[in-house]
């Protein structure tokens, strides 16, 4: 049997580069006050040595676990069959990455799972978290409070806890949506039907706060709560069309539903635009380019909203721990634009 070698010790660093332990354990922390000429010398010696630092010593001196939480409020069902949790996702793992810090994913399938996810956040397990896909009557934000865990949250948060310290990421949910139905009025569409998100979540409230921008005085009917999912646009698409049958545009308010609906107005041999003419919301490639046909919708950066989510956060930290933000500012809020994209279904 092959003997496997010795781990690399902070002391053969040391050794290697010609300086005191002390100094390349400075270095390996990321600490200040190390000079640039030593600091590249220790840096060398750890790469040709192999040397990996134990993270449970680096965190007693650190008080850093270079490790972050992504909560996502929803069942893992949910998460793993949404392309819109991959892409957030996608972004999130990449900015991590770069960082060197570790992505520990907590999915919450119902209240015990709340309990679970605020034990964990209290246990001194991670640096800090990135939460999203909240709902209005969510505990977790009280949980995460508590935990004194620094979060950053995707999507505007449906609560306050009176610091004005809740940072999140978010794109112009109102605006979009507002866009979208203009569209459609600039198309002449004069009977439009909104199928919404679920409405205990702040990105389908702006939605429909956008549509209702666009129509003032639309009819009640013209509006039908959705889940964001497929099989939701469908029950919503059915809902509308018999309540409205002269229906002549829809706006939805994510793709998925988009995609729903579609498949509904061609059981009822509809023509998309012709008869009906069809917006989502997300761009999201794998759905609107898939359609039939390809979706008119309004386009948010999914991705990038999750790396921002993970840049704030990291930005915190290096606050808190530093004292001072490396960029001498301290980390805000941001709301991206969004932008209509046109296809064939508007």
């Amino acid at each position: 049997m092959t003997e496997t070698a010795p781990r690399p010790t902070l002391e053969a660093v040391a050794a290697r580069a010609g300086v005191s332990r002390a100094t390349v354990s400075r270095v390996v922390n990321g600490a200040h006050g190390v000079r640039a000429s030593l600091a590249e010398r220790v840096r060398r010696a750890v790469e040709e040595l192999g040397y990996v630092p134990n993270q449970a010593a680096r965190s007693l001196v650190t008080r850093r676990h270079d490790a972050v939480a992504v909560v996502v409020a929803e069942p893992e069902t949910r998460v793993f069959a949404d392309p819109f949790f991959a892409l957030q996702l996608r972004g999130i793992s990449k900015e991590l990455t770069a960082h060197d810090c570790q992505l520990v994913l907590l999915l919450t399938e119902g209240r015990d799972d709340h309990a679970r996810v605020g034990r964990y956040l209290a246990g001194g397990h991670v640096d800090g978290a990135l939460v999203f896909s909240l709902h209005l009557d969510d505990p977790l934000p009280g949980l995460i409070r508590s935990a004194g865990v620094p979060t950053v949250f995707g999507g505007r948060p449906g609560w306050s806890d009176g610091t004005g310290d809740v940072l999140h990421v978010d794109c112009d949910n109102r605006g979009g949506a507002r866009a979208a139905v203009r569209h459609l009025l600039a198309l002449g569409r004069r009977r439009i039907g909104h199928i919404t998100g679920p409405l205990d979540q702040t990105s389908a409230v702006d939605r429909l706060d956008g549509f209702r921008d666009a129509l003032p005085g639309a009819d009640p009917d013209l509006v039908v709560e959705g889940d964001f999912t497929p099989a939701g646009g469908e029950r919503a698409m059915r809902a509308l069309l018999d309540r409205c049958p002269g229906l002549d545009a829809v706006f939805a308010a994510n793709d998925l539903s988009a995609s729903g609906a579609l498949r509904v107005l061609r059981e009822r041999g509809l023509r998309v635009p012709e008869d009906v003419a069809v917006v989502g919301f997300d761009d999201m490639l794998p759905v609107a380019e898939q359609t039939h046909p390809p979706l008119t919708t309004v386009r948010q950066d999914i991705e990038h909203m999750g790396r921002l989510m993970a840049r704030l956060l990291l930005r915190r930290l290096a606050r808190e721990q530093t004292g001072q933000d490396p960029q001498d500012a301290a980390p805000r809020s941001v709301v991206l634009p969004t932008t209509l994209v046109r296809r064939a279904s508007a």
